[in-house]
């Protein structure tokens, strides 16, 4: 783990570089549409089996996805109507059913003496909102936990055109401490994204960018693109663009020219220890994601898949698990991360608000 002065010196193996996830934080789950009225699908999250679901009136909602008789996936059974028009689901190896709440509301197999309960019996309910087209997971620290969290999922600026423009996955093979690095390192461009409309090794100079602490994070404040960033260009005008990054692993470039915006959200979402998943999802109202739609879309796929190229390599040789470095201001994004997560779960353990350890900054780099 990189040398971290200013951090506590109490760290556990949850607050280790590459180990531990950031609890009681709202991640992104799915993407609206991946839900479909009246259907489940399995999905693992942050080591978790959770299903997946919409009901049929459209509402979305998130249990455990394991039966607590046998241990069967819920999500290989069936969605049934309940007599009181309530849905439930129907596990596929005895027939217990589930309220999309967690509760039980059947076990087919006891007679109608039977003093058993079966209100207490439950299965974990995962609290979802399901805001801006993204369906966000609120995954707490306390499996018991079933209340409703303390604070919504970020609202987040310039989402705007209708349904995102652009919408793209990729699974990386790697933790999301590692993941969410390669949101917020301002020097791999040249190397891993060679292209002529964005920069290349020839192109690097000197930048220096203004950071300010920003909720659960910090943000690159508003500013004029690098000169060799081509792709910018294509917007016209003089566009302005500010960088977000906050806990647990989302990243957002909200852009304006003059009054059009463009929103690149980026959000690592941990499926267990050693795979993260990458959801990439652009808006706009400016007319050059109509206009120029099939260009934008190779170049954005391209970009994303060169990222999983480079971490894939990065994988091969974290699985020495090697002491790493982190030098000079390119890295400082990299140790506000750390320090950050260290400070959610320090935070959390004690009981107490949140203290975001990043101070106003001017950071200075060649890319």
């Amino acid at each position: 783990m990189p040398d971290d002065a200013s951090t506590s010196q109490k760290a556990s193996a949850a607050t280790r570089f590459g180990e531990g996830f950031v609890m009681d934080a709202w991640y992104v789950a799915a993407l609206s549409p991946d839900l479909k009225p009246g259907k489940m699908e399995h999905r693992e999250l942050l080591a978790e089996p959770v299903l997946l679901g919409r009901t049929k009136a459209g509402a979305a909602y998130a249990i455990r996805d394991i039966c607590p008789h046998r241990a069967a996936a819920l999500s290989a059974g069936k969605v049934r109507t309940e007599a009181n028009g309530g849905e439930s689901i129907e596990c596929p190896y005895h027939g217990w059913r589930f309220g999309t709440d967690g509760a039980c509301t059947a076990i087919p197999s006891l007679t109608a003496d039977s003093d058993l309960d079966i209100s207490k019996v439950r299965v974990r309910r995962y609290p979802v909102v399901e805001q801006q087209g993204l369906v966000w997971i609120w995954m707490a620290s306390d499996a018991r936990f079933d209340g409703e969290p303390p604070e919504g999922p970020p609202v987040i600026p310039g989402v705007v055109g209708g349904k995102p423009k652009l919408v793209d996955h990729l699974d990386y093979d790697i933790h999301i401490d590692h993941a969410v690095l390669g949101l917020i390192d301002p020097a791999h461009g040249p190397y891993v994204h060679q292209q002529w409309w964005w920069r290349t090794t020839a192109s690097q100079h000197e930048k220096t960018k203004r950071f300010a602490p920003s909720e659960a994070g910090f943000t690159m404040v508003r500013h004029e693109p690098s000169k060799n960033s081509k792709a910018y260009a294509i917007l016209g005008g003089e566009p302005l663009t500010e960088i977000t990054f906050r806990l647990p692993g989302l990243r957002w470039e909200h852009v304006t020219v003059g009054k059009k915006q463009v929103l690149a959200l980026s959000a690592m979402t941990p499926i267990n220890a050693g795979k993260t998943r990458m959801n990439q999802i652009m808006w706009s109202d400016h007319w050059a994601f109509t206009a120029l739609y099939p260009i934008i879309r190779i170049a954005a796929r391209a970009f994303l898949r060169q990222d999983g190229y480079i971490v894939g390599v990065q994988s091969q040789g974290l699985e020495s698990n090697p002491p790493l470095m982190w030098v000079g201001d390119a890295d400082q994004q990299a140790r506000w991360y750390h320090q950050c997560k260290r400070e959610w779960q320090a935070s959390r353990a004690e009981g107490r608000a949140f203290v975001n350890p990043v101070k106003d900054s001017v950071l200075r780099w060649r890319t």
